[in-house]
């Protein structure tokens, strides 16, 4: 399958549309083993099969995620599927929660153990809320880009101003800000307007949308069983969007019959394309079949009308 590949920011990589998100390898252990129950490695090696197996060329991962579970769980996957170091792009994250910008250099180790082999093509700054400033932050990533710790540097979850003051102080330095990692669905479309992707697209830098299936709700899986909603920890977050999502998910049905796809593969579709090539996604998956129908999501391209009527739809939610 020949999957048309985009450039992240101004660095010299290249990633599918859509990526595969492992939070959920970070079971039983840190703040997200709490959320998401264990996983063989088995099960962690089969879905990153499957995502290669659908095209997919790039994972994101993340030190907050199980403290080392995640990583581990994607690098054992990638040498289970016989993947050599640079024939995949891997994110991963730097977490700032009660720490200083000193502690990027005094843990990149640990990250590259538990990735066993595999190198960091983009070290982000999970969150804005560390103790030290935006600029000082990116001078310690800068540093490790330098030393061949890393490749390339991004953010997440930085509003406008913060985006802009990590780009000035990497630019300083030479170097892009790659990425700034938001969430983004048919259901939450804040930086729309809220500057951050006018100025991502102002300055370069790819938005990596995370939750692009707004918690599972496009998927209609709730809509079919509002049952489920019993059974996943975040039915609080859904309840809210749910009866207002109604016609919404009913168009991600209809329009999915002419492409024989699913609510969700459509739902993720426009988010890769209604921003142009500004948006990549990093759908995440608890079984390798949810792999699959996020791969199957880049083998078509909805029309203009089409986007456009998801996105009529989708104003109407608040």
């Amino acid at each position: 399958m020949n999957i048309q590949k985009r450039r992240l920011g101004n660095a010299e990589i290249e990633v599918t549309p859509i990526g595969l998100g492992v939070m959920q390898f970070s079971g039983g252990k840190g703040l997200y083993g709490k959320i998401f129950p264990f996983m063989p490695q088995e099960e962690k090696s089969a879905i990153v099969q499957t995502a290669l197996d659908g095209g997919i060329n790039w994972f994101d991962t993340a030190e907050l995620y199980g403290f080392g579970n995640s990583e581990q769980g994607l690098s054992a996957g990638l040498k289970a599927a016989g993947i050599k170091n640079g024939e995949v792009v891997i994110e991963t994250k730097w977490f700032p929660i009660l720490r200083t910008s000193r502690n990027i250099p005094k843990t990149i180790e640990d990250r590259l153990r538990y990735l066993d082999g595999y190198s960091i093509n983009v070290y982000l700054v999970h969150q804005p809320w560390g103790f030290s400033s935006p600029e000082a932050e990116m001078d310690a990533m800068a540093d490790l880009v330098e030393a061949g710790k890393i490749r390339s540097v991004g953010i997440s979850n930085f509003n406008a101003i913060q985006m802009r003051r990590a780009h000035a102080a990497l630019k300083k330095r030479g170097l892009p800000l790659v990425v700034n990692q938001m969430e983004y669905s048919l259901l939450d479309r804040g930086i729309e307007s809220n500057g951050v992707l006018e100025t991502a697209k102002e300055l370069g830098i790819s938005i990596v949308a995370y939750t692009p299936l707004g918690y599972g709700l496009l998927t209609g899986k709730y809509h079919k069983n509002p049952e489920l909603f019993n059974q996943t920890t975040r039915g609080f977050m859904l309840k809210r969007k749910f009866k207002q999502s109604r016609p919404l998910v009913e168009a991600l049905e209809e329009i999915g019959k002419k492409y024989d796809a699913t609510p969700g593969q459509v739902a993720l579709n426009w988010v890769i394309h209604f921003q142009g090539e500004s948006v990549v996604a990093i759908p995440g998956a608890t079984k390798a079949e949810h792999a699959k129908e996020s791969a199957g999501a880049m083998k078509f391209k909805l029309s203009k009308d089409e986007m456009n009527w998801l996105d009529e739809l989708s104003q109407e939610i608040k």
